[in-house]
């Protein structure tokens, strides 16, 4: 096609000097315009020819990687690193902010629950719990006075209830005798008159008083209650104050390995600011970061194996962090009960693969850097000739080594897998 090109080229030139050397040596118009119209058919001609030219390149077979497309069985896996962590690992925060005093522990020992680990020193803190305790005191000891004062009142309401009863009942006494009396006319009309008045304003007085301290009775409970639940409220609140004035000193929240603690004297630490962590010994985990690529088809439970040492362990997905940063999101993975390795450690990298399902026939063609360029939409194949030319292909599953071809492409057939990054606007290859 080159060789066609370059000839036209020379025949457009010849006719051209031809031409020339006719308008020189006579005026012949019919003839100068037949050999223009003859250099402008064939000027066309090879703007066709150079136009419909597909666009090629020579190419050492060196600087090419070239598979060749096989039926095999496809393992449907993921490959990663995964890093060693502790199966729990609980944070360490400053509860009560300030700058630390006193150190009592390093990273790397063992500790138990409420060891104490730092203390940090806050003057101002320690002043507002010194001021509210004391305030607490000072309001649990008026709630108690007021405690005190309405059981008095009570008391004197009870004597009261008793006195008023006894004059009641001495003059129901006296009401039964002088009636009884008057009857047989021992005593005057006057004086048992009297007696009945007598009896009749203690029967309404006790009846009034007793209905009223009733009613007290009831609002001193209420009011009892209250301050009861007030005080309880206020020694729990104390008790809590109190409790609040050991945060000064910051203890292991639970037994294990203490990691990441490396306070320095003298620096000031926020309330709630991490400090540290401990690693509980109950185990270990896998995390790894996995392209976003398999966020929709990886789930929890698929199994998979590690290696550690030339040895393989069982391990299971176990936890999808759905949040992708910079094109990768994490998971976890623990080892099954009977397959967790004697000498791992943490922060350990190991080589993990997961599966995604079993084993299954499929055309493949080895993963190369070509899939940059073309998406996996277009490969070069090879013809008997050893030129390489575009075909459109479709690409369904992947794993570490392998695309699977699901059309365009069959058993046999030669592809370039390398880099495609020279062939942008190429369409045909020659391989020398």
């Amino acid at each position: 096609m080159f060789f066609h090109g370059t000839l036209l080229e020379l025949c457009f030139v010849n006719i051209l000097k031809e031409m020339d050397r006719q308008i020189k040596s006579k005026n012949n118009k019919p003839k100068k315009m037949l050999l223009l119209a003859i250099a402008i058919i064939t000027l066309s001609g090879f703007v066709v020819v150079s136009a419909t030219r597909k666009k090629q390149v020579n190419v050492s077979i060196d600087d090419l990687k070239i598979s060749k497309v096989k039926s095999d069985d496809f393992e449907d896996v993921i490959l990663f690193n995964s890093v060693v962590e502790p199966k729990t690992s609980v944070l360490i925060n400053v509860i009560q902010g300030g700058s630390v005093a006193e150190v009592y522990a390093e990273s790397g020992q063992r500790v138990i629950e409420g060891m104490p680990l730092l203390r940090v020193y806050n003057p101002t803190a320690e002043l507002n719990y010194l001021t509210q305790e004391t305030a607490m005191i000072e309001q649990i000891n008026n709630l108690r006075n007021i405690r005190v004062s309405i059981k008095n009142q009570q008391l004197n309401l009870d004597q009261q209830l008793l006195s008023i009863s006894n004059d009641y009942v001495n003059a129901n006494r006296q009401y039964a005798t002088d009636t009884t009396l008057y009857q047989k006319g021992i005593i005057a009309r006057l004086d048992y008159e009297k007696t009945v008045q007598e009896y009749q304003f203690q029967k309404e007085r006790n009846e009034v008083i007793k209905k009223k301290a009733s009613e007290e009775n009831k609002s001193r409970s209420v009011q009892l209650a209250r301050i009861n639940e007030s005080l309880k409220n206020m020694q729990k609140s104390l008790e809590l104050l109190k409790k609040n004035k050991e945060n000064f000193i910051v203890k292991a929240p639970v037994d294990g390995l203490l990691s990441s603690f490396n306070p320095v004297l003298g620096k000031n630490y926020n309330q709630g600011q991490p400090i540290g962590k401990i690693d509980v010994l109950d185990g270990f985990k896998l995390v790894a970061n996995v392209d976003e690529y398999y966020i929709s088809k990886l789930r929890e439970g698929i199994q998979g194996i590690t290696t550690l040492e030339s040895d393989s362990y069982q391990v299971e997905l176990k936890k999808i962090h759905p949040e992708v940063v910079q094109g990768q999101f994490m998971i976890e993975l623990q080892f099954k009960k009977d397959s967790l390795p004697s000498n791992v450690k943490r922060g350990m990298s190991l080589n993990t693969k997961v599966f995604m399902s079993g084993n299954s026939k499929a055309l493949l063609v080895n993963k190369g850097q070509f899939y940059n360029a073309t998406n996996g939409k277009w490969v070069f194949v090879l013809d008997s000739n050893n030129k390489a030319v575009k075909r459109s292909i479709k690409i369904g599953r992947e794993n570490p080594y392998y695309y699977e071809i699901l059309e365009g492409l069959k058993e046999g057939d030669r592809v370039i897998t390398s880099s495609y990054d020279d062939f942008e606007n190429v369409e045909e290859i020659n391989i020398n």
